[in-house]
């Protein structure tokens, strides 16, 4: 698999988690990228969060500029009418998981809808969908995270925040979380990724954390801040 030199620093934390540090950037594995768009966005009074606009673009927009070139193909998990999103020209896939089971009911799409339609891709990225400044070499830290601890998953972390929905997953674990929701009704993510063994690639929250999220309407105005001070991102 192709890769760049150079030198990572591991340590290990309680509860399966190893933390990696580095500069080095690394591609391997064939990806899916998945928009998790599926919310029901309550503090922002309904509606997709992901339409938000940003600066000069909505968050949608965003991630998939940042997210696309990084994978291989890209898919959107949202529930409700998916003519919506037709003008991404992305396949749109809702929850197979009754009642709004949550994240990892639409990771759980995700990696159905790869092992039934892109075989090739081995691994899965799942994002949120109202992360408007996702670092553009997030695929490949995350899949160095995982190689480098010798774990099958891995999660980012800004400052000392984990992201467990900003993640690598192997697709071939999909039947094993299907399990975990549908027989034993798990709804938290970290819960299930401990059981696996997860790796966490590390980012400086500062100046812009990568993984802020727009949750309410005082969130959508430090976004639009960020992108007015910060042309860059």
């Amino acid at each position: 698999m192709p890769h760049e030199g150079g030198a990572s620093r591991i340590h290990r934390e309680k509860g399966g988690y190893w933390i990696v540090r580095s500069s080095r950037t690394m591609t391997t594995g064939a990806t899916l990228g998945l928009v998790l768009a599926g919310g029901l966005a309550r503090r922002m009074g309904g509606g997709d969060k992901s339409r938000l606009r940003i600066g000069s673009a909505t968050i949608l927009h965003r991630v998939l500029a940042c997210i696309g070139p990084q994978c291989n193909r890209m898919i959107i998990n949202a529930n409700g009418d998916p003519a919506r999103f037709a003008d991404t020209g992305l396949a749109v896939v809702a929850d197979s998981v009754p009642d709004f089971a949550g994240p990892l009911a639409g990771i759980l799409a995700g990696l159905d809808w790869a092992a039934a339609n892109a075989p090739n891709c081995e691994w899965l990225l799942s994002v949120p969908g109202d992360c408007p400044f996702l670092p553009k070499n997030l695929v490949a830290r995350l899949h160095e995270a995982r190689l480098a601890a010798g774990a099958p998953l891995a999660c980012a972390r800004s400052g000392e925040w984990r992201h467990p929905v900003v993640a690598i997953w192997p697709v071939d674990l999909r039947e094993d979380l299907r399990r975990a929701l549908v027989v034993d009704g798990l709804r938290k993510i970290e819960i299930w990724t401990a059981r696996h063994g997860v790796a966490i690639a590390a980012w400086p929250a500062e100046p812009v954390d990568p993984f802020f999220n727009v949750n309410t309407p005082e969130d959508a105005a430090r976004a639009a801040g960020f992108a007015a001070q910060y042309i860059d991102i």
